[in-house]
């Protein structure tokens, strides 16, 4: 009588279903950490540089108008351009402090008050730029007071600080810091709402 007999293939099959089942049982699922909004927040505001391309859509005193945003950020210095079928062409920002530049699309150059002016002129508000660095990464300007509705997840949901409310719909996940994807600012008349596209942390 042969001593090897072929194994019968149920008994193969019942095999593989033991390993396959041994194999999931040996790699648990570890969920990412949940950051306290605390450390989360503190971490955030202190993220320098960083930089976002996306889109914004701004409505404001029953006007409007869609335009693709790159901004860049090296500590207290904002590099923003605005660039689309506007009605008000490109526009150049460099704020660094009280300091403001503006370059339109023609070539003209603005600083100071006039820059100022011009900027208001052509979005139809005055974009708070120096508390939207903070805001756009969804954490608090640490400069002055505000509310706060944060989520079981540690996330911002809704922010309002120098009457504005913010409102975080979507977060994305870039080189470890989840900043947001959606959100809408709104005061007023002003709405302004922002899709970000990529993140550069």
């Amino acid at each position: 009588m042969r001593a090897d007999r072929a194994v019968p293939r149920s008994a193969v099959f019942a095999g593989l279903a033991v390993l396959a089942l041994a194999g999931c049982v040996s790699v648990p699922h570890h969920p990412a950490p949940i950051v306290p909004w605390p450390q989360r927040r503190e971490r955030l505001q202190s993220l320098d540089p960083y930089e976002l391309t996306g889109r914004v859509a701004v409505a404001a005193g029953g006007e409007g108008f869609d335009a693709h945003l790159d901004w860049r950020q090296h500590g207290a210095r904002t590099v923003l351009d605005l660039n689309g079928p506007l009605g008000i062409g490109g526009v150049h920002v460099v704020a660094d402090g009280p300091s403001l530049e503006v370059e339109t699309s023609s070539g003209r150059k603005l600083t100071s008050a006039e820059a100022r002016a011009q900027l208001t002129a052509k979005l139809g508000f005055e974009p708070p730029l120096a508390s939207l660095r903070y805001w756009i990464l969804g954490v608090p300007d640490p400069a002055g007071p505000s509310t706060q509705t944060v989520a079981d997840d540690q996330r911002l949901t809704v922010l309002q600080q120098y009457g504005w409310r913010i409102d975080y719909f979507a977060y994305t996940n870039a080189s470890g810091y989840w900043l947001p994807q959606r959100l809408t600012l709104t005061r007023a008349s002003v709405r302004v709402r922002l899709a970000i596209d990529r993140w550069q942390p």
